[in-house]
């Protein structure tokens, strides 16, 4: 799984993964986990919803349903 709004997000901002990893306070080889699929903390979900001004479910590509 591909979390690519959060790699659009990154691009809007004009950040390398490098400068995106450093505000998160993570490696870049981490960053690239979370982008693959990996478990991504409540803290720096929080971060990337403040930094991109998205929902968490934006970012995670999480559809909406409802009953």
């Amino acid at each position: 799984m591909f979390r690519a709004n959060i790699e659009a997000e990154r691009g809007r901002l004009g950040m390398s993964k490098l400068q995106i990893s450093e505000v998160l306070g993570v490696t870049p080889k981490t960053y690239n986990a979370y982008i693959s699929g990996g478990p991504i903390p409540s803290d720096v979900l929080l971060k990337l919803r403040e930094l991109s001004g998205r929902t968490i479910d934006y970012l995670l590509d999480v559809e909406s349903y409802t009953a």
